[in-house]
């Protein structure tokens, strides 16, 4: 399982990094099924498959905060027995897992305080987060038009479209990204996840950065619906993912090159407000 879920990590088969953080902790509950003769032993082996966990993706900030909880909760100290270390480590992977998907809810409820009954929005991508904000409005009774952007190349955002296109209360368009600008002046207000914050910027999937260039611009105020695990400090350096040229263009490339990189950096001057679980705080 381990094996198999670093690999769907490298290959990004899973999209929000709160999910691959999730899948990362699940699969090392493998490690409670081995058999171990100290419990030194179940620490190395935990420490050698978080790492290759971790590798996977170097651009996925809670999956490196997420495996360092795990491994720091069953290491420090260091376990009396090896059933003592599995429990340990059940433990921590459900603490875990239960933060993620709490803190996920939670920033959602919070930041649908912000989307008043009638606005018009858009948003990019499919953050799970962002979900989270508009799915609580609808609940509240709240209606609202949205503009959801395909996110080319590999159009994340008609997930979105298509989980809301049959939900009471939202009309739902989706457009091509080129084509955000063009609708901004309708729009109210702006929601995107963020793969994580480091310093005063933003990464988040590619085009966040000229969608929030062209609200700055127009007036239209930029929010980032994001659970607090996503804010990094030390010990993490972002390293971008470029995927497949083939995602962009399937016939070969004859005389030019292709870039295909997975996030832009958005610095925070250009943003309104960041949302977590634990507040909202603008800038």
């Amino acid at each position: 399982m381990i094996d198999d879920t670093v690999t769907e990590i490298e290959e990004m088969q899973t999209q929000s990094a709160s999910i691959v953080a999730v899948k990362a902790a699940e699969a090392l509950r493998e490690l409670t099924e081995r058999e171990y003769p100290t419990a030194s032993e179940l620490v190395r082996d935990l420490e050698r498959n978080s790492s290759a966990l971790q590798r996977a993706n170097r651009s996925h900030a809670p999956l490196h905060t997420s495996q360092s909880r795990i491994v720091e909760a069953v290491a420090e100290p260091e376990p009396v027995s090896v059933e003592a270390g599995k429990e340990r480590l059940r433990e921590a992977i459900d603490a875990v897992v239960t933060e993620i998907e709490s803190s996920k809810r939670e920033a959602g409820e919070r930041a649908a305080g912000l989307i008043e009954d009638g606005d018009t929005l858009l948003t990019h991508e499919n953050s799970s987060t962002v979900m989270a904000a508009l799915e609580a409005a609808l609940e509240e009774g709240k209606r609202f038009d949205l503009y959801v952007t395909e996110s080319r190349p590999r159009f994340l955002g008609r997930r979105t479209a298509r989980r809301l296109a049959d939900r009471d209360g939202v009309d739902v368009t989706l457009i091509v990204d080129s084509a955000a600008g063009h609708h901004l002046s309708e729009c109210d207000r702006v929601f995107v996840g963020m793969n994580c914050l480091v310093d005063d910027i933003v990464y988040n999937r590619i085009g966040t950065y000229g969608i929030a260039l062209a609200a700055d611009e127009g007036g239209v105020p930029v929010t980032v619906v994001a659970s607090s695990a996503k804010f990094i400090g030390g010990g993490f350096t972002f390293e971008n993912t470029h995927r497949a040229a083939a995602e962009v263009m399937l016939e070969p490339a004859d005389g030019f090159a292709i870039a295909n990189p997975s996030y832009d950096a958005t610095p925070t001057r250009f943003l309104d407000s960041v949302v977590t679980e634990n507040a909202v705080i603008e800038f």
